[in-house]
């Protein structure tokens, strides 16, 4: 299926861009970072296991189990803190 995947802050900055669209097999958001980490490189670096990273699916802030569907937009960010 066809994902929007955009990345934010740090993410952003380190795989050098703000959005993609991608083919993906994965069903669940875990399965897509997956997919990512996989390419190895700065994904792998900045989406890994033990990282603190937020994802969101479709605007709204999800859990890894959450399920994919066509189109959908998947957006991965690292915790922000305020002040």
């Amino acid at each position: 299926m066809k994902v929007n995947v955009k990345y934010f802050a740090s993410i952003r900055e380190s795989v050098g861009t703000g959005s993609e669209q991608l083919q993906t097999s994965a069903s669940t958001l875990g399965g897509l970072r997956d997919e990512l980490i996989a390419r190895g490189g700065a994904h792998a670096q900045s989406l890994a296991r033990g990282r603190a990273v937020r994802v969101a699916l479709n605007q709204v802030m999800s859990a890894e189990d959450s399920a994919l569907s066509e189109n959908c937009e998947v957006a991965f960010f690292p915790p922000v803190t305020g002040g």
